[in-house]
This record gives C-alpha cells, sequence and structure tokens, in this order.
C-alpha cells in the first residue's frame, strides 16, 4: 500500500521594477486548511528571476514529499519545467541558441521537484483570481523594500 501525499496548494509570483531592477516574490502554501506566506527580495534581478524564485523557495519549504498543486501566472515557469527542461538537460543546461538563463535557478527548480508529485497550473495574471491577486501584492510589497 503506497503511503498517501499531503495535498498542498502553492501559489506564486514574482515582480520586478525595471527589468533588471529592484526585485519581490511572494508565494502563498496551503496545507490542511492553514497558511503560510513566504517573500522575498533581491536588490538587482529579473521578473523571471523572481518568478522562478518564488515557487523554488516555496517548494524547498515543504518538510516531506508532498502532492502540490502549484499556480502560476508566469509561462515562462510553467513551460520550462513541463516543455524545456528536458531539452535544456540534455544539452547540457543550454537553449538551442546558445546560453540559458537563469540556469542556477532551473538546476535548483529540477532538484526541488524531484521529492513531489506536482501539477502547474497557469493562471491569467490580474485577472481577478484571489490567491493569485494577493502573492502579486506581497511580491510588489517586497520588491518596494529593497527600492
Amino acid at each position: 500500500m503506497t503511503p498517501t501525499l499531503p495535498l498542498v496548494e502553492i501559489f506564486t509570483d514574482g515582480s520586478c521594477e525595471g527589468n533588471p531592477g529592484p526585485g519581490g516574490w511572494a508565494a502563498l502554501i496551503r496545507v490542511d486548511g492553514k497558511e503560510h506566506v513566504l517573500t522575498g527580495t533581491e536588490a538587482d534581478s529579473t521578473n523571471n528571476r523572481m518568478e522562478l524564485t518564488a515557487a523554488l523557495r516555496a517548494l524547498k519549504s515543504l518538510k516531506q514529499p508532498s502532492q502540490v498543486d502549484l499556480y502560476t501566472d508566469s509561462e515562462y515557469l510553467r513551460r520550462g519545467i513541463n516543455e524545456w527542461l528536458p531539452a535544456w538537460q540534455a544539452r547540457g543546461w543550454k537553449r538551442k541558441g546558445g546560453a540559458l538563463a537563469n540556469v542556477d535557478l532551473w538546476k535548483a527548480l529540477e532538484r526541488a521537484i524531484q521529492r513531489h508529485k506536482i501539477e502547474w497550473h497557469w493562471v491569467r495574471g490580474h485577472a481577478g483570481h484571489p490567491e493569485n491577486l494577493r502573492v502579486d501584492r506581497l511580491a510588489r510589497q517586497a520588491m518596494l523594500k529593497v527600492k
């Protein structure tokens, strides 16, 4: 009999003013009806780095392997994990056209996803999704701390 994995919902977002510029990220983690919020900043970052960081930090915060529904408004993150990652790995962490941006975060994410069963969901940003709007606000608030 296979043990049941804990069910976890994660909502992530990243924000950057200027690209590059000051950045912030946020993750809302929901387990058994309880919520936990993570936020962070980087003084000089990009929007894509903040999106990846939010997902990475949320997944790394989970204490045990879990069944995760991860919601993001970043096609870069969702498609990177679901579509592009195997090809990048096969090419030695390079894109067809050369260098892969954010390779440090992609490698860390690849390691972090191994312990979990993750369903990646894309939500349209700024379109009324309550949790997406919440993590967007939190990421922007975090970004303002380094502006």
